[in-house]
């Protein structure tokens, strides 16, 4: 077991319950990276379903729980042959921060795509991407310790005052411990780019208010891309989408969130 996988571990109390402890390795700067908080919901979700993979999961982000043990609940909408479908909440002291809707299937990791698009913005080799600097210790931001990220360069040109303008992101994405990625890893992925309001010329931590995401492949052992962009700044809110390409050039995630502009 990686330590991903005991960190998003989802122990069974009884048909409707599990226990999860929520770690401060996945903090970005004092709240916990939303795609680790729904892969911690997502074990809990497939382990009471019929059905092997979280295929849809919609989010509502209610507030940022702190590090420390936490409950899953989960109540089951329907369970047929080809789709299950949940509701799942991550409740701590009775209070609920996330609300979720998920509905799991058994996809063939043997597939083959009828039709696919490609990428919708080039990449260049990883020996052309780069790394984010190092965050200060005090700067609580443990996430960056978990995965490794080598971005498209101008996507991270607002670290020395340079925005692209439009708000995007590009990277190279993988656990920093060696896992094969696999659909709760993808949970991680679509929510592990810096905002792309960054690019745009925002700053300051951008809180995610929903989170819809894809499963639409099993993925291949190796790098992922994750290509981000968004399409509309206005009133203190922008969007975010994102797309995940595994190493054998398929598509395997797509998400779409909403998310508030960050004050700083």
């Amino acid at each position: 077991m990686t330590k991903f996988d005991e960190a998003t571990q989802a122990i069974r109390v009884d048909d409707t319950t599990y226990d999860v402890c929520l770690d401060d390795a996945y903090s970005i700067g004092g709240p916990l990276n939303g795609g680790y908080l729904l892969a911690t919901v997502l074990r809990a979700v497939v382990d009471s379903s019929p059905h092997a993979h979280p295929v849809s999961t919609s989010a509502q982000f209610l507030r940022a729980p702190a590090p420390g043990p936490a409950r899953v609940e989960v109540e089951t909408l329907k369970a047929g042959r080809t789709a299950a479908m949940s509701r799942a909440r991550l409740v701590r002291d009775g209070v609920p921060y996330i609300e979720t809707l998920v509905t799991t299937a058994t996809l063939d990791a043997e597939a083959e795509p009828f039709w696919s698009d490609t990428p919708s913005a080039p990449m260049p080799a990883p020996d052309g991407c780069v790394r984010l600097p190092d965050p200060k210790p005090e700067s609580n931001m443990n996430f960056n310790a978990q995965v490794e990220l080598l971005f498209d360069p101008p996507t991270i040109g607002w670290l020395s005052g340079e925005p692209t303008g439009r708000p995007e992101s590009r990277a190279y994405f993988r656990m920093a411990e060696p896992q094969d990625p696999d659909p709760y890893v993808l949970a991680l992925a679509v929510d592990a780019l810096p905002p792309v309001v960054f690019s745009a010329g925002g700053r300051g931590w951008a809180p995610t208010v929903e989170l819809t995401w894809h499963l639409r492949a099993l993925p291949a052992p190796g790098w992922l891309t994750l290509i981000g962009g968004g399409r509309l700044i206005s009133d203190g809110w922008f969007d975010e989408e994102v797309e995940v390409w595994d190493a054998a050039g398929r598509l395997v995630a797509q998400s779409r969130q909403l998310a508030r502009v960050g004050r700083g």
